[in-house]
């Protein structure tokens, strides 16, 4: 025995110690303090914060059966919408007519070779089919109207050679006769210088002008067709236009004959610009008589507005064929 114990009871002393403690969780007055485990950490996200919940509204109690009911609000109608019809396609406007042509500097005539012969120089027969001279130049009067005709009627071997006037209508012309194109009828007579008393005008070398006075050119020949009628003149428009030698043919038509200083002289207004816009006359092509071109038509009036009281007549008129119904 050792202190007034003996050694089982200081066993059954210390067994009731270690029962307390464990009891008590004082085991680590025994063995010390333990080390936590060792866990890795783990990063959380973090949410938002969210919206503020909207309270709803409060449920609505219900009433007893003495309440009287609530009126109930109709719905209103679901208005559908009306289709939009898309507007009528809108006709592109159609494009300005393009603008007329200039006019025409000048008007051609075509005149075959077998419609017209040249008088200068053309030989004159008898009917018999003699040759008794040359056509050497014709007068015209005022109107215009071939009077006369100058045939140099030849002698014996140029001798005894004269200039004879004899009158148009003693002539028969044949523009496509291969020979003598002029017959002189046998009955005919020279006329007499001191019986006529009409203003004639000889046409070979005669100078034709504007109507201002300005040369145009020189006559050189005058085209006959079978009819005895004239149909073009010849004209030398050389230096009028370009240096260089240029003969064009005129219809006849396109010439006037005025009395200028007690004389009749030719007059044909043709410009710069319509002699150089001319073909130029050959004697083996076609003849292309020019004239000038005629003025453009005026431009129709535009129709006059109605007037005022015509008007007011047609307004009541209307009223009182609508008031009458």
């Amino acid at each position: 025995m050792t202190g007034g114990f003996s050694r089982p009871a200081w066993r059954v002393l210390i067994l009731a110690v270690f029962a307390l403690c464990a009891l008590s969780g004082c085991s680590s007055l025994l063995w010390g303090p333990q080390q936590a485990p060792i866990v890795e950490a783990t990063v959380m996200p973090v949410e938002p914060a969210s919206a503020p919940v909207v309270a709803s509204a409060p449920e609505a109690v219900e009433t007893g059966a003495n309440e009287p009911e609530q009126p109930k609000v109709p719905k209103k109608p679901v208005v559908k919408p009306h289709k939009v019809e898309p507007p009528p396609p809108v006709a592109a406007p159609a494009p300005p007519p393009p603008p007329p042509p200039p006019p025409p500097l000048i008007v051609l005539r075509t005149i075959e070779r077998s419609e017209a012969r040249a008088l200068l120089d053309s030989e004159v027969q008898k009917a018999d089919g003699k040759v008794v001279g040359r056509a050497i130049d014709m007068t015209a009067d005022a109107a215009g109207k071939p009077h006369e005709m100058v045939v140099n009627l030849q002698g014996f071997l140029g001798v005894g050679d004269r200039k004879v006037n004899f009158p148009w209508s003693a002539f028969h012309f044949t523009p496509s006769a291969k020979t003598a194109p002029i017959t002189l009828n046998v009955a005919a007579t020279p006329a007499s210088a001191a019986k006529s008393s009409v203003v004639q005008l000889p046409l070979i070398d005669a100078t034709v002008e504007r109507s201002n006075g300005v040369k145009v050119g020189r006559v050189i020949d005058v085209l006959i067709d079978a009819n005895a009628q004239p149909q073009a003149v010849v004209l030398d428009v050389n230096g009028m236009v370009s240096t260089e030698r240029r003969t064009i043919a005129a219809s006849w038509s396109a010439l006037r004959f005025v009395t200028k200083d007690k004389e009749l002289r030719p007059q044909l207004d043709l410009s710069d610009a319509q002699i150089n816009a001319t073909p130029p006359y050959a004697s083996d092509k076609p003849i292309r008589a020019v004239s000038p071109a005629p003025p453009p038509a005026p431009a129709p009036a535009a129709a006059p507005a109605a007037s005022a009281p015509a008007v007011a007549s047609t307004a009541v008129a209307v009223s009182n064929a609508r008031a009458a119904r």
